[in-house]
Parts: C-alpha cells; sequence; structure tokens
C-alpha cells in the first residue's frame, strides 16, 4: 500500500533513446523542482521586507530561481528532451542514443548570467565588463547545448570553445571583479562568493563531460550530478547575497536604483529635494512711443 501516490510522470511521457531516464532519476528531480519551489518563494517573499531601491538581487535570484523550478518541473515530467546519436563510450557496432534535454541548458542559460550580473553589480565595474561577461556565460552555455546535440566527435570543438568562455569569465569575476572590489571595500564578500561560485562552474563541464558529452555515465546518474550542481549554485548564491547584502552600504556601492535609474544616493528624489525655481517676476509693459508734434 502506497502512502504517496507513485510517480507516473514516465507512463504518461515516455523517456526514448538507448540511454534514458529512470524513475528513480525522475523522483530526484521531483525532489530538486519541489527545492527549487520552496526557495523561491521563501526568497520572493523577502523581497517585500527589503527597503525601496535595494531589490536589484532580489529581483535577479528570483528570476534565476523561476527559472530552474520551470526546468526541473519539465525534466522530472519527462519533458523538453531529445534522442541524440552518441559519439562516444558505446557498444561496438551499431548506433547508440542517449535522451538529452535540452530544457536543463534553458536553466543554465538564465541563472548563469544572473549570478554574473549579481557579481558584476558589487564588485563596482563598470556596465561594459558586466555586459561582456553576460555574453561570455550565453557564449559558454550555448556552447554546450550545441555540442550535446552533435552526434559525433566535432562535438568537442563546440566544447572547447565553450571552455575558454568559462576560462575569460573565471578570469574576469576573479582578477578584475577582485581590483574593482577592492576599491569598493567589499573585497571580503566578493572573494567568497566569487570563489564560490566559480568552484562550481569548474565541476560543470566535468559533470558534462561525463554525462551528456562523453556519455560515461547515464541519464539518471547525470541529472543527479546536475541537480546537486544547480542547488549549490543557484539558490545558495541567493541566500549567500540575501544575508550578506544586509552589511553592504548600497550608496557607496553605487546599487541605489531608482525610476531615474542607477544613482549614487538611494531615495533622493530630484523633484522633492530640489525647491522649485521662483517664477519669474511679470515685465513691465513696454512704454507707449512718444508722438512728436510737427512744428508750425
Amino acid at each position: 500500500m502506497y502512502i504517496l501516490p507513485r510517480n507516473q510522470a514516465l507512463d504518461v511521457n515516455p523517456p526514448a533513446g538507448d540511454e534514458e531516464l529512470s524513475t528513480h532519476g525522475s523522483d530526484w528531480l521531483w525532489t530538486v523542482f519541489a527545492l527549487y519551489m520552496l526557495f523561491f518563494f521563501i526568497f520572493f517573499g523577502t523581497s517585500f521586507i527589503a527597503r525601496s531601491g535595494e531589490r536589484i538581487f532580489h529581483y535577479l535570484f528570483t528570476i534565476a530561481l523561476l527559472v530552474g523550478s520551470l526546468t526541473y518541473f519539465a525534466v522530472a515530467s519527462d519533458l523538453g528532451w531529445e534522442v541524440i546519436t552518441v559519439a562516444d563510450s558505446k557498444p561496438v557496432g551499431g548506433l547508440w542514443t542517449r535522451q538529452v534535454f535540452w530544457v536543463e541548458y534553458v536553466n543554465w542559460v538564465v541563472s548563469f548570467p544572473a549570478i554574473t550580473i549579481a557579481l558584476g553589480l558589487l564588485s563596482g565595474v563598470s556596465w561594459a565588463s558586466i555586459v561582456f561577461n553576460v555574453f561570455l556565460s550565453w557564449t559558454w552555455t550555448i556552447s554546450l547545448l550545441v555540442s550535446a546535440f552533435t552526434g559525433t566527435r566535432y562535438k568537442w570543438g563546440f566544447f572547447g570553445i565553450g571552455i575558454l568562455a568559462w576560462f575569460i569569465l573565471a578570469f574576469n569575476t576573479l582578477f578584475y571583479g577582485i581590483a574593482s572590489a577592492k576599491r569598493v571595500g567589499v573585497s571580503r564578500d566578493y572573494i567568497i562568493l566569487a570563489g564560490y561560485v566559480n568552484f562550481f562552474w569548474m565541476i560543470y563541464p566535468i559533470a558534462w563531460g561525463i554525462a551528456d558529452g562523453g556519455n560515461k555515465i547515464g541519464v539518471t546518474p547525470g541529472y543527479i550530478f546536475y541537480g546537486i550542481l544547480d542547488l549549490f549554485t543557484v539558490p545558495t548564491m541567493a541566500f549567500a547575497f540575501f544575508f550578506m547584502s544586509k552589511k553592504w552600504d548600497y550608496n557607496s556601492l553605487n546599487l541605489a536604483f531608482t525610476r531615474y535609474g542607477r544613482v549614487p544616493q538611494a531615495g533622493e528624489f530630484p523633484e522633492k529635494t530640489t525647491p522649485a525655481p521662483a517664477a519669474a517676476p511679470a515685465a513691465a509693459p513696454a512704454p507707449a512711443p512718444a508722438v512728436v508734434e510737427p512744428a508750425a
């Protein structure tokens, strides 16, 4: 007798491929989905107690957690995948296929740039540097996506380009980011956050290489690996930013956002702090021109 209803996701949405998701794998992914949703509601709730103008990190990680919830719902439901021919670690002779979930890469395309923007804002680097790093994170994750859907060993070319993008992203966040964070007085917190996330980012290529890339482990072990990495990356970073930001001076960090954009002083608005100019006095009417009488 079952106390809880049996997971019927794979009955409704049957998997495919020689390497495919198992019911136990789906059970694990439902757990990850539930944790993501729990963290989303908690983190979204904290945005209502944050001061006006100091919610930028709440907005970034709320979106990352919501999109993560969506993608893990899809993967747990056995949706958002394609069957791809395996190029490595396959039985001798014949074709060998693997179920690859493209929806997981959607999660990374959203969550990695959100973390990148958060680190950039904290460190005080320029907007140009933040945009550059966001595009590097997109290049990295999209390269993994294209590589996963390449059925020949040419996939490793895409993988190599993606790793190059990650190296540049890691260098920027660790070298230039730390140097900039020292100037604004948050180097200790920034080093902890940037070092933590780059450590887990370093493990993602390993997980991908033995799962979707090299086919060394099956689909279920691969998504157990991905799920652990995602939980230690996005929700953990979200709450680390939440607790650490309580002691940050948003004014000195230039993180105060108003309807006028990113301004140095939070809560000061020109229409409230600048007195209205006094009305100019009415101009005196011009005198009528004198009429000169002609001489008699």
